[in-house]
């Protein structure tokens, strides 16, 4: 699995996170003016993935 970063038609960055076969798992929705703040969010879900919790709302409850 690997981050791509780019800028977008408008110039500014963003960010997807593919899988080995290369279809995006996940994309940032939010864009960035600099590029340094696109990697710190990079950074910032690579350290935090692993401890993540997953709320199902349909449930209204924490999931395994």
């Amino acid at each position: 699995m690997y981050f791509i970063i780019y800028k977008d038609v408008s110039g500014q960055w963003r960010w997807n996170f593919n899988a080995a076969n290369n279809k995006v798992i996940a994309m940032s929705s939010e864009s960035y003016i600099n590029k340094q703040d696109a990697l710190h969010a990079i950074n910032l879900v690579k350290s935090g993935a692993a401890g993540a919790k997953t709320y199902d709302k349909s449930q209204e409850k924490w999931v395994a």
